[in-house]
């Protein structure tokens, strides 16, 4: 069979009908749920906060919509397969997932070192920043984020779906990935998996470099301080933002950057619900809850709601 005989393909998922695989499944929505309020109240609470109209924050708003795109893009999928009896998805919605997966990964790695390169500015030259990360560089920092991570996952996209799929339609993974499905190609892909080594590579070490560049000269400034209160201050608005590269690099490099011979289905399954379900969950965790700022926006919120609620007549 060529590459066009397939018009669906079976998504072998990642759980049985077992109790304890029930558990897990239940363990996903309710990382899902949480993932998916805690980022849409984040961002309800930076657009709507006075004092978080700044770049930091405006990065931080951007992230929160990625997270909330990746992890939608996949659970509710997989929930759906996992209920019901069939798991087949179109060739359609296969490349549409393929496509939002990869543009939101990819985007998310970008906007870290430039969430990393807005730190370097505030720490580094304060007198410099509101001309270094105006509202038309941010904007077009952004933009270049989102184009450059759309431009990658099309690039893959069309390239995986070239293949010919003549081995079989089942997917061993709970989404679509450029992985499993190069694993269905009956052609020679080692020379398109080597590609997609090296473009991993330069997509993940990239952009690590900028942050690691930015940070080596954030920590010689707040080195030089004279004051114990702005170091403080200073290391407490990056700690998150190092929390947060920590887990996805790590992450990302163990899913994207390791030979085919040293990959396994199960090590791809477990590796994809960390960083596309359990990242999205952490993210807005550790920034509110490491946010002042934030937390007294919050709390200046749930004040003026609970102020507005009318009391009851007895």
């Amino acid at each position: 069979m060529n590459g066009t005989s397939w018009t669906e393909f079976i998504l072998l998922g990642l759980l049985n009908h077992t109790v304890m695989h029930t558990v897990f499944f239940a363990a996903i929505q309710l990382a899902y749920l949480i993932a998916l309020s805690g980022n849409c109240l984040f961002l309800f609470v930076i657009q709507t906060g006075p004092d978080l109209q700044t770049p930091m924050y405006f990065f931080l708003s951007q992230l929160s919509f990625m997270d909330i795109c990746l992890i939608s893009a996949i659970v509710p999928r997989m929930t759906v397969d996992y209920l019901g009896k069939e798991n087949t998805i179109e060739l359609a919605g296969c490349a549409t997932q393929m496509f939002f997966t990869l543009t939101m990964a990819g985007a998310e790695c970008l906007l870290l070192s430039v969430m990393s390169y807005d730190r370097y500015v505030a720490i580094c030259k304060p007198l410099q920043y509101p001309i270094l990360m105006s509202k038309r560089i941010c904007l077009a920092m952004s933009a270049g984020v989102w184009v450059g991570a759309s431009l990658h996952a099309v690039i893959h996209t069309i390239s995986v779906f070239q293949q010919p799929f003549c081995e079989s339609n089942r997917i061993d993974q709970f989404f679509c990935t450029v992985q499993a499905l190069l694993k269905l190609s009956c052609s020679d892909t080692s020379t398109y998996e080597h590609g997609i080594y090296l473009t991993g590579i330069i997509l993940l070490l990239g952009p690590l470099s900028i942050i690691l560049a930015s940070y080596i000269a954030i920590l010689l400034t707040v080195l030089q301080m004279q004051s114990l209160e702005g170091m403080r201050k200073a290391f407490g608005t990056c700690l998150s933002h190092l929390c947060v590269v920590g887990i996805f690099y790590g992450a990302a490099s163990f899913k994207y950057m390791r030979p085919r011979s040293y990959r396994t289905a199960q090590q791809d399954k477990v590796i994809s619900v960390f960083c596309d379900i359990m990242t999205p969950m952490l993210n807005p965790l550790i920034y509110s809850l490491r946010n002042r700022d934030v937390l007294a926006a919050l709390r200046k919120r749930i004040e003026k709601c609970t102020l507005n609620i009318p009391l009851s007549k007895f």
